[in-house]
């Protein structure tokens, strides 16, 4: 699939947020020139990371959709929605399609598909990371998370070694975010203290120390001027400035119950 490549990227960067765009746009073009050489030289080779990741991406989220017993109508407007963000033509809708329902088959070999996934990605920690935020978007169309939900979400983040903080961390980022109201909106609403403890990625017993370092990290991967001069295009801005005041409106909740200056 020639367009597998460029399709990772384009995942990532609609849906990941501003660093896995970041990564995306330019994995994406290195695919592509890496598996058309490889046609090229007659190489066997082994199957493109877009590809993988393509396959992997509706294949999970059509088994997860299937984890309570059924699909909800949310469910598939939220992969269709996905599919739409990702620009897909007639043919690669057909594709995820099909792959999305051959994954809410009960015997479907989910471990084996992430374990591929797993490999396919190697060390790109930011690329593993923006897979369980895909999944997670949609599996929070219904807004609520069933136990069967959760579980198989965390047997994502698990094959993928990503901790429960990391998974808990994407889930309140991405709640925090329907609150927004659309990137237009300048001020954050305020989080509950327990997502602002998740969306940190710190317990409420870490030290205030832990806290302020924390906030200053995340800070630091995504405030829109220090992504501009690691060279962020400028159409990705609005995304780092809602996550940005996702993160301040959690310090400031936290800051707030522990009496911080």
């Amino acid at each position: 699939m020639n367009w597998a490549g460029k399709l990772a990227g384009v995942v990532i960067g609609s849906l990941a947020g501003p660093v896995g765009a970041a990564v995306g746009l330019f994995l994406g073009h290195q695919l592509d020139r890496g598996m058309s050489g490889a046609r090229k030289s007659g190489a066997a080779r082994f199957e493109g990371v877009g590809e993988v990741f393509f396959e992997t991406t509706f294949g999970v989220m059509g088994h997860i959709a299937k984890a309570d017993g059924r699909v909800s109508e949310a469910e598939i407007q939220a992969a269709r929605g996905i599919m739409s963000r990702m620009r897909l033509n007639e043919y690669q809708v057909r594709e995820a399609i099909r792959l999305f329902t051959a994954g809410k088959a009960p015997d479907w070999p989910l471990q084996a598909e992430l374990g591929r996934l797993r490999q396919a990605l190697g060390t790109r920690r930011t690329l593993r990371r923006a897979f369980l935020e895909i999944q997670m978007e949609a599996a929070l169309a219904e807004g609520m998370l069933g136990a069967e939900t959760r579980e198989l979400l965390w047997r994502v983040a698990s094959a993928l070694d990503l901790s429960r903080v990391e998974m808990a961390q994407v889930e309140a980022l991405l709640r925090l975010g329907r609150g927004f109201g659309g990137e237009r909106q300048a001020a954050a609403p305020r989080p509950s203290a327990e997502d602002a403890y998740r969306v940190l990625g710190v317990s409420p017993d870490a030290s205030d120390a832990q806290v302020k370092l924390a906030y200053r990290r995340l800070m630091n991967q995504h405030h829109p001027d220090k992504l501009r001069s690691r060279g962020m295009p400028e159409s990705m801005i609005p995304v780092a400035e809602t996550k940005t005041r996702q993160i301040r409106a959690a310090w400031d909740t936290v800051r707030a119950a522990r009496g911080m200056r």
